[in-house]
């Protein structure tokens, strides 16, 4: 079994969220979670920012629509043997810069689904010596496994973020 076993610490509050430790079932199961929140918000819901300067719901998701693109690069060159340090990203300059605001939550919702699917291919594309490449990121080390685990969790600090703040 590939566990998400190496990783910064800092990304452990997003795989200590995933009750699976293989990622292709994290991924499926996560579906229904994903959809029933979809289909909580409504368009002018996703409108809503919980105080000034914090992201509306659109911009939360291509938030996620954005880091799983990008952890998904991650994971696809850690697994083809890429020697070097990845890059990190300003997720708050991505959001400024996303017009999020100015789409559709279907839209956004439909694009989600979309990378999902993708990302859920690519890893099931992944043999068991790819899952457990080790690769570097952003001063992070960790296996494939491990970024697919950050990918399921990231989903699941958001949902838990939005259920306390924006869907209450």
């Amino acid at each position: 079994m590939n566990e998400p076993t190496v990783y910064k610490n800092y990304f452990e509050k997003y795989t200590a969220l995933v009750p699976e430790k293989e990622i292709i079932s994290a991924l499926a199961n996560q579906l229904k979670i994903l959809n029933d929140f979809f289909k909580s918000v409504s368009e002018e819901k996703a409108e809503y920012a919980y105080a000034e300067g914090k992201w509306t719901l659109r911009e939360m998701l291509q938030h996620l629509i954005d880091t799983e693109r990008i952890f998904g690069f991650r994971a696809l060159s850690i697994a083809r043997k890429e020697t070097a340090t990845l890059n990190g990203f300003d997720e708050n300059s991505y959001a400024a810069n996303s017009s999020a605001n100015k789409r559709t939550w279907a839209e956004l919702v439909n694009e989600m689904k979309i990378v999902r699917e993708s990302t859920t291919l690519l890893f099931r594309s992944f043999t068991d010596e790819m899952l457990n490449t080790v690769g570097n990121f952003s001063a992070a080390t960790a296996t494939v496994n491990t970024i697919g685990s950050i990918i399921v969790g990231h989903f699941y600090h958001h949902l838990n973020i939005a259920n306390q703040r924006y869907l209450n």
